[in-house]
């Protein structure tokens, strides 16, 4: 190929000074415009990840206090029949009960009955040997003697003296004297009678009695011991059994549907099928703060002597229902310093601790005569950390979620 000569060269392009061949410069409205739009809408992508984290976290709050609120099974109580009647434990006790405790010093010489043994009032027990306190009353006697002799001359010297005064044979003075003797020994004689009669009964401590009719339950001493006087060593126990009192604690609810004079019946393990009535005597008038009952006493007759103080008997008391009664487990009763509680949800999730009073307890299940009523929502095992006003989660006892618990 040959390069055709052209005659007519055509001019070159004449270069563009203020940028590229055909392209305009950038205003610098739109260069602003450009940087604007870039911040709003880093601005706004940063608006959304803040608000993003922010509900994150929100739910992530809200997520952990719903699992640290404990979750129970809450359920409404079934309502008991109304209560005519109910058992309580009672302690049998004898009508007086008293240990013998010997009044002086010595050895024991005799003893005359053992446990077991029938006694009546004013029954020799037992004889102490008490050597020392015969010799005292011996020369206390001796004293009382010596006195009433001085006391007698110093009767006869003011005697004389008074009637000689009279007649100045003797002085005022010796008169006097002579007579304050005698005040004086006549005192001496009332100190050593005195002093006689405290030596004479404590030598009637010597001989050991029964001080009321009853029944021998203990004798702790032998023949040959050594006997000191005072309460340091029981000798023998005695206890009145004829009559027999039964202590029982009574729940506050009832206290004012017990009369007394009202009959009681009473019955005894050791004695299957047997009732034994007796006759509610007195009570204590007060109630106990601690346990919220009323103590009262039941006598029974017990001259046949088939009942045994210190054993226990099944109290059968019959009184008005005090209203309705509610059934829940015994494992829903929470027990703290200020006396025995409930559990309840209230507002769908706030535990509310319930004051309660019982009336009867099979083990598993109590009947609850004061606090609830129908529709309660009763906790069915609290833990022990429940407080009042605490949120929970409510489980039904099938085991859903109840709405009120999310």
């Amino acid at each position: 190929m040959t390069n055709e000569f052209n005659p007519y060269p055509q001019a070159a392009p004449q270069a563009d000074h203020d940028g590229a061949p055909g392209q305009k410069p950038i205003s610098p409205r739109l260069a602003l415009m450009g940087v604007a739009v870039v911040l709003v809408v880093a601005a706004v992508l940063a608006g959304i990840g803040i608000l993003s984290r922010f509900h994150a976290e929100k739910a992530l709050a809200a997520r952990t206090t719903e699992l640290a609120a404990p979750t129970v099974i809450a359920a409404i109580p079934r309502q008991g029949a109304p209560v005519d009647s109910f058992v309580l434990p009672g302690n049998v006790t004898a009508w007086t009960d008293s240990p013998i405790y010997a009044r002086t010093s010595g050895y024991l010489t005799h003893w005359y009955f053992d446990i077991g043994a029938r006694v009546k009032k004013g029954a020799l027990l037992a004889e102490i040997s008490t050597p020392e306190i015969d010799q005292q009353l011996n020369q206390a006697k001796a004293d009382l003697n010596t006195a009433q002799a001085n006391a007698n001359n110093a009767r006869i010297q003011a005697d004389r003296y008074s009637g000689l005064v009279k007649s100045q044979a003797v002085s005022q003075q010796d008169t006097d004297t002579f007579v304050n003797q005698a005040a004086a020994t006549a005192a001496a004689v009332k100190s050593a009678q005195a002093n006689v009669q405290r030596l004479t009964e404590l030598q009637s401590f010597e001989k050991v009695y029964a001080p009321f009719e009853g029944v021998v339950t203990a004798r702790n001493i032998d023949t040959g011991q050594l006997i000191d006087s005072g309460a340091g060593k029981e000798l023998f126990h005695v206890q009145a059994i004829q009559t027999l009192r039964v202590y029982a604690n009574l729940p506050q609810t009832y206290s004012q549907n017990v009369k007394r004079g009202s009959k009681i019946d009473l019955t005894f393990a050791e004695h299957a099928g047997k009732i034994y009535q007796g006759t509610l005597a007195r009570t204590s008038d007060a109630i106990d703060p601690v346990s919220r009952t009323l103590l009262v006493e039941v006598d029974v007759d017990n001259r046949a002597g088939e009942l045994l103080p210190g054993s226990l008997a099944q109290v059968h008391f019959k009184t008005p229902s005090a209203g309705p009664a509610f059934i829940v487990p015994a494992a829903a009763l929470i027990f703290r310093r200020e006396g025995l509680r409930v559990g309840t949800v209230v507002n769908g999730n706030i535990a509310h601790l319930v004051p309660v009073i019982l009336s009867e307890d099979d083990g598993a299940n109590v009947q609850i005569v004061s606090g609830l009523s129908a529709g309660d929502q009763v906790i069915q095992d609290p833990p022990d950390s429940l407080i009042e006003g605490e949120k929970v989660r409510v489980v039904s006892p099938g085991g859903q979620t109840d709405a009120g618990g999310k």
